[in-house]
């Protein structure tokens, strides 16, 4: 199990890296143009949601939901749920069946609003996910990308 302080400076430094990686991808993320100084209780409830749900899908395979809470950027790269269903059992599988996960709270970071969670997968590696989200234009989060970085701890 990750230390508190640990699980902060890994996300911290996984972090930097995926915005780093922000102008040679520009379909992970077009966040909103003025985003918010902080969340609010709100928007981090919203946001987490949207996580939950997808996250919800997945284990149901239900493609349809789980493709409906990608951002546009996303659903065009996909063009299909089923396109979309085969990329995340292949190459994102503790977001498929995770055994664990533990949400971090969401933030702010470059302007971005990425919202961290610990998976633990069904081999008990644990990675470190952050899905950068997407306001869109009526307000609804999407989810614009997600990145894993593997934290070299078993369990979460």
């Amino acid at each position: 199990m990750l230390s508190s302080s640990l699980r902060t400076r890994a996300l911290h430094f996984v972090l930097g890296c995926l915005l780093a990686l922000v102008p040679i991808a520009p379909w992970v993320a077009r966040a909103e143009d003025h985003p918010p100084p902080s969340l609010s209780p709100e928007e981090r409830v919203a946001i987490r949601k949207v996580v939950e749900s997808q996250l919800a899908a997945f284990r149901r395979d239900d493609g349809r939901t789980a493709f409906s809470f990608a951002a546009p950027e996303i659903q065009s790269q996909f063009k299909t749920p089923e396109n979309f269903m085969r990329m995340v059992r292949q190459g994102y599988r503790v977001l498929y069946r995770p055994l664990q996960i533990h949400f971090q709270p969401a933030l702010k970071k470059q302007g971005r609003i990425v919202q961290p969670l610990l998976a633990t997968a069904e081999d008990g590696r644990t990675v470190m996910a952050l899905y950068l989200m997407q306001r869109q234009p009526g307000g609804e989060w999407r989810i614009a990308g997600v990145a894993l970085a593997p934290t070299g701890q078993k369990g979460a």
